[in-house]
């Protein structure tokens, strides 16, 4: 969870809060009226948002590949399925 902070305390205490966010692994919000404006993170993680997000291809790719596959009638009634999904097609 990230630490509050109203925009007028965190220009007093800017180097404070920049020693939280390096040194203490903190992740810092400034305010204004309540309403979040920014955040203070470190480098490093400002470098993990950054990174792209190539892990996440593969698992799209092959979720986006899966087909619908018809059940066989014994496992419907073997489990007791009273419904099924039908494709966007079907009417």
């Amino acid at each position: 969870m990230a630490y509050e902070i109203p925009v007028t305390q965190a220009r007093a205490e800017l180097a404070d809060l920049i020693n939280r966010v390096v040194y203490g692994g903190e992740r810092v919000v400034v305010t204004r009226h309540g309403k979040p404006l920014v955040a203070l993170v470190s480098a490093a993680d400002l470098e993990r948002l950054e990174e792209p997000a190539s892990t996440e291809e593969p698992v799209i790719r092959s979720v986006s590949g899966v087909r619908d596959a018809a059940s066989a009638p014994r496992e419907r009634q073997r489990f007791g399925i009273a419904a099924e999904h039908r494709g966007t097609g079907a009417s």
